[in-house]
């Protein structure tokens, strides 16, 4: 989760540019397998993809262009997300 969080940091562009693939993303929640890791894959296989995941993070992260956007700021969103 950490790993992937730092990637999606250094891509942001209100659209994530880069190697942004289930595949991708499922390399990175693998290398960190924890509950937050699972629960965001199980998320990821309900949505059949990642497409949701990336409009509602890029939507999130709007909010917080003024306080500033961190890794630890990602994660905070995909954890939101992958319990909603």
């Amino acid at each position: 989760m950490d790993e992937l969080a730092q990637y999606l940091l250094e891509n942001v562009i209100f659209d994530f540019e880069g190697e942004v693939t289930v595949e991708s993303v499922r390399a990175f929640l693998r290398r960190q397998d924890n509950e937050e890791s699972r629960a965001l894959m199980q998320k990821i296989i309900e949505d059949k993809g990642i497409d949701e995941l990336l409009l509602t993070l890029a939507d999130c992260l709007t909010a917080n262009l003024a306080t500033g956007i961190t890794a630890a700021v990602i994660r905070e969103h995909l954890i939101s997300y992958a319990e909603s």
